[in-house]
């Protein structure tokens, strides 16, 4: 068996040498953080652990589920039984999107049906939009060209629909609202995760840090793997030849077999730009905010585990009490997905407008009070998912067959989620195995 290198400990990269190191390779993972989980992971503010962004999954994310059972971190996790999603708005009564037992895609209909955010002309163009999207090819010709918002309003959809109902999911999912998010991306959250099966949709979290499920976990479990891992290692070049690779950091020089490159779209280029193919350029991927907010009331306000907001700049709101470690109160973390206008915004300028915006949707916030407040941060969340995006999204495999890349920005197929990333680690794992089976024996054909 051969030596293989992964170069990023994001959940990727921890995919990816956890698969060849379960394959019987000799695996040394390289991180240039103190931690593991990428862009997913956790800060202490005052004794309290805050996530940097509220991460979820669905019952659909199949990769991820096995992911969270390979580190030994299932009991980290919860997964709904069936989907329920409370739905609030200021001054309005609130509603439930609930699912029943019936096949996809009828098993919301009951739900819609109630749904108090949808005019009756809205729920009557509804469900002529949602088997069309069903029959959508999503590698048909220009699926990947148009708007999400575009290919709705083209289906009877109005804005009111889409702000209502269809931006619920679009925006955490593809972290792009529909009107600038890519069709084929969009399309495949709805297909996979609405209209294909009855559970795929239902929802799952951490109910820990992050740090502890992505860093603390995993970091057990690759030890245990006998995967080498490197933190505070940042690569400053990857030297591909015929025989085998160099990943060389400030401190010294990893010689393996085969490397994983599983670092930002945004860094990929400095590291491994000749053996990308032709004509992709992931640094034109460009980048999407996500902007996260810690509220601490004093006492309860909200009494489910999380609710979606409409007519509202609140989009998702958790209660992160039990993980955070707050003993007295209730701590909410507010996601806001595809958040630029947001990224730059002062601390009390977001304080101004949320405190406000939770208070119309919680009544009993309007009397409580908010003993803290924190933002969290992140410009470069994901890729941004624009039309056009699939050309610069590349396989696994590169030029050369010693080189492999991962990362939720490549083409797994998927947006740029959990599911994703961890997906894209096994697909450059069997890439880099292809080569690395036989070790220095076999020849790397092809070499660019």
């Amino acid at each position: 068996m051969g030596h293989v290198a992964v170069v990023g400990g994001g959940l990727a990269g921890i995919a990816a040498a956890l698969d060849c190191a379960d394959a019987g390779h000799r695996v040394t993972l390289l991180e240039s953080r103190a931690w593991l989980g990428g862009a997913t992971f956790s800060i202490e503010r005052d004794g309290l652990w805050l996530d940097n962004g509220q991460h979820v999954f669905m019952r659909c994310c199949t990769a991820y589920r096995a992911f969270v059972e390979r580190i030994g971190a299932a009991d980290g996790v919860v997964l709904q039984d069936r989907l329920d999603v409370p739905v609030l708005a200021p001054g309005a009564r609130g509603s439930r999107l609930r699912r029943s037992v019936l096949p996809a895609p009828l098993q919301l209909g009951s739900a819609l049906a109630r749904y108090p955010f949808l005019t009756a002309a809205d729920k009557a163009r509804l469900l002529p939009a949602v088997m069309a999207l069903r029959r959508l090819p999503l590698d048909g010709p220009g699926v990947d060209g148009v708007t999400f918002a575009g290919w709705l309003a083209g289906h009877g959809q109005s804005a009111n629909a889409v702000s209502a109902l269809w931006d619920l999911i679009t925006l955490p999912t593809v972290n792009l609202p529909a009107a600038e998010a890519s069709l084929v991306l969009a399309a495949k959250v709805f297909k996979t995760g609405l209209l294909e099966e009855t559970d795929a949709a239902d929802i799952g979290y951490a109910t820990v840090p992050l740090r502890e499920l992505h860093h603390d976990r995993a970091l057990a479990a690759l030890e245990v793997a006998g995967v080498d891992v490197r933190l505070r290692a940042s690569a400053a070049a990857v030297e591909a030849g015929t025989d085998d690779v160099v990943v060389r950091t400030e401190a010294d020089a990893v010689e393996a077999d085969a490397v994983v490159v599983a670092v930002t779209h945004e860094q990929i280029e400095a590291l491994i730009a000749p053996h990308l193919p032709p004509g992709v350029s992931p640094g034109l991927l460009g980048r999407s905010a996500i902007v996260n907010l810690h509220v601490a009331y004093d006492r309860t306000v909200l009494d489910v585990p999380f609710a979606a907001g409409v007519r509202s700049p609140v989009q998702f709101v958790f209660d992160r009490t039990a993980s955070s470690g707050l003993t007295d109160g209730q701590l909410l973390a507010v996601s806001l997905s595809g958040a630029d206008a947001l990224a730059d915004s002062t601390i009390e300028e977001l304080r101004a407008l949320f405190v406000p915006a939770l208070a119309a949707l919680l009544p009993a916030a309007r009397t409580a009070e908010v003993t803290s407040f924190f933002v969290t941060r992140e410009p470069a969340a994901t890729f941004r998912g624009v039309p056009g995006t699939a050309r610069h999204r590349p396989p696994a495999e590169t030029l050369h067959p010693r080189v492999a890349v991962a990362g939720a920005w490549t083409d797994t197929g998927w947006p740029a989620t959990m599911e994703g990333a961890v997906r894209s680690g096994a697909a450059a794992a069997r890439a880099v195995q292809r080569t690395v089976t036989g070790g220095r024996r076999m020849a790397a054909v092809g070499a660019a």
